[in-house]
């Protein structure tokens, strides 16, 4: 089997073809195109507010000045009343437009972000459920789980934040420059060479920030893979008294995303307040070049305050371009990732008229069947055998001779390279695949209980099963007693790993999971490896049961539970170099008799 890998492109903070991705991402929101239609609105309005308030405030405040200045030589009352209290309603108006505006473009576009990782996430349960078992076997479990958690969250947060921010930004700055310009060229262009300045430290520190991101990030996974390893290996760890270095190489672990979180908190931190000061510098100097301004009576007080709320509004948004630039390249690799997914190459599709096969008989044929996991290098060549209808065939060998790859091929979770696979006479490739797998029943050696009652495991092939048939089928499997003894019986909880389960009846229940969906076909991969010797005497008798009258294919190491198949498949590089039942291939004297004498000397 091939080793497991990471996706292309997992290492890249950037995006390899942004034009690319931009373009299928926005074309995933084909049906947010009211939504974003009004966000667009809100976003034109809300920028066209925010050039104008402080416009506005300056003619108002100017009014004020020269009301106040009125009051004063009269020796009058000062009063809002009149021009001035309507300006100041107005203003007032404006800034309560400002931050409606702002509060439908930001709700809107959370609800579009959250839309598209929805619809994104969908597309990917879907895929999954349509790639080959090649796509598991090659990649890491993690790096598949990261594509619908990390990634996508990561798309959702940026278009929330980043991407409103900056477009909010381009069209603010734009704006606010422009009437800085009008108001005052020599403050606007003192006001830019400090804000130069400051991008330029931004955009330095920016770049040390995402290199330390994608450190932490590495030292995250690290940490994560350590302490999960070594929380399922806990009982060997203990055994062999690895306490003390288990514990060493965590707290190495932890001491490195330590120092890399702290990196990257420190010039996530540091940036802001050295920026901030060199606004404020600027702000000085503006200040003092506008008060000499105002004395010589080139600029009012309105004016004055209102180049100001422009410094404010244009200032940070200018600071921020490097991080929110970032942002946004690190979103675009993650929806490339996310695309490179679902653009993987699926299982071949099921037959547009498929055979259909309501319930096998049995009858089992391998003609001329050759794989290879990769194409260039087969693993089975020319592999030939029949099963007929009720007959036990064994499958042995030694460690990686191809037995499990060998059931795969039967239930299609590989496709052959050639040759072909039939059941009853029906090529399983011209059979759907819901079909063809109805007919089976697997036990494997790993074994796989879910979240939920012990009722519902034994009922996961047959979930409309009666609890009578759930019983029947538990005692059948000699799992009924012990079922019994929980403190909920049937309806006692189970969390993914069955912790609260010993190995042994966790084989137990998926054995009385077979039992119950009564497959015409049984594929039994060690299925006693987990059990005592007297348990697995007694599933030994109910399983004869089960197999009488079905084809059933037992992969087995101990060849002393296999004596009594009708077919025995020795398996080695992938191909079956002896075949026949027990006493014939000990009379060979071959490599079964060989194996089966070394296990009893």
């Amino acid at each position: 089997m091939s080793p497991k890998k990471k996706f292309a492109g997992l290492e890249h903070q950037v995006a390899q073809d942004t034009r690319s991705t931009v373009v299928r991402l926005f074309s995933q929101l084909h049906g947010q195109r009211i939504r974003l239609s009004v966000v667009a609105v809100s976003i034109v309005i809300y920028v066209a507010l925010s050039i104008w308030n402080p416009m506005y405030s300056a003619i108002v405040i100017d009014h004020l000045w020269q009301s106040v200045q009125a009051a004063w030589d009269a020796g009058t009352p000062f009063s809002v009343t009149g021009a001035i209290g309507r300006e100041l309603i107005q203003l007032t108006i404006q800034y309560l437009f400002t931050w409606l505006f702002y509060y439908l473009q930001s709700y809107l576009m959370a609800s579009v972000a959250e839309s598209l990782v929805l619809e994104l996430r969908s597309q990917v349960a879907r895929k999954l459920d349509r790639l080959p078992l090649r796509f598991f076997d090659q990649n890491l479990a993690g790096e598949i789980l990261s594509r619908v958690t990390s990634d996508l969250d990561k798309i959702s947060e940026t278009l929330q934040t980043g991407l409103l921010k900056l477009i909010v930004a381009i069209g603010t700055i734009i704006g606010s420059l422009v009437i800085m310009l009008y108001y005052s060229v020599p403050l606007t262009c003192l006001f830019l060479v400090f804000m130069a300045i400051s991008m330029v430290v931004t955009n330095i520190v920016a770049r040390k920030n995402l290199r330390c991101a994608a450190e932490r990030q590495e030292t995250i996974g690290v940490l994560t893979g350590i302490v999960e390893e070594y929380y399922n290996g806990r009982d060997v760890i203990k055994a062999y008294n690895h306490e003390a270095e288990s514990i060493r190489k965590v707290s190495q672990a932890a001491e490195a995303n330590r120092l890399a979180n702290q990196k990257a908190d420190f010039l996530t931190n540091c940036v802001n307040p050295l920026i901030r000061l060199l606004t404020r510098l600027a702000q000085v100097v503006i200040a003092v070049i506008a008060g000499r301004a105002m004395l010589n009576g080139t600029m009012t007080v309105g004016v004055v305050q209102a180049f100001f709320q422009y410094v404010n509004q244009t200032a940070e948004p200018l600071t921020e371009a490097s991080y929110m630039i970032n942002s946004l390249q690190a979103a675009l690799a993650s929806a490339e990732r996310t695309f490179q997914l679902l653009d993987e190459e699926e299982e071949r599709p099921d037959p547009a008229q498929p055979a259909v096969l309501e319930r096998a008989c049995g009858e089992i044929a391998f003609q001329h069947v050759s794989f290879g996991y990769d194409p260039d290098r087969l693993l089975m060549k020319d592999i030939s055998f029949t099963a007929t209808p009720g007959q036990k065939i064994a499958v042995v060998g030694s460690t990686g001779a191809g037995k499990t790859t060998l059931i795969n091929l039967l239930m299609r979770f590989y496709e052959v390279d050639s040759g072909r696979i039939t059941v009853d006479g029906v090529d399983t490739a011209q059979m759907s695949r819901n079909s063809l797998r109805r007919n089976f029943g697997m036990v494997l050696q790993d074994t796989w209980l879910f979240g939920g009652t012990i009722a519902e495991n034994i009922a996961y092939g047959r979930p409309d099963a009666t609890r009578e048939e759930i019983v029947a089928a538990a005692k059948a499997a000699k799992v009924d007693y012990f079922i019994r003894t929980m403190p909920k019986g049937y309806d006692t909880m189970l969390d993914n790993e069955a912790a609260n389960l010993s190995a042994g009846q966790r084989q137990l229940l998926t054995i009385a999971r077979v039992f119950l969906c009564d497959p015409p076909i049984l594929i039994l991969d060690e299925a006693t490896s987990s059990v005592d010797t007297r348990t697995e005497a007694e599933i030994g008798k109910a399983m004869k049961e089960l197999m009488r009258g079905r084809t059933s294919f037992v992969i087995a190491h101990r060849l002393s539970t296999i004596r009594d198949a009708d077919n025995i498949l020795f398996m080695e590089q992938g191909n079956i170099i002896e075949q026949g039942d027990h006493k014939t291939l000990l009379a060979k004297q071959g490599a079964y008799a060989a194996l089966y004498y070394s296990q009893f000397e």
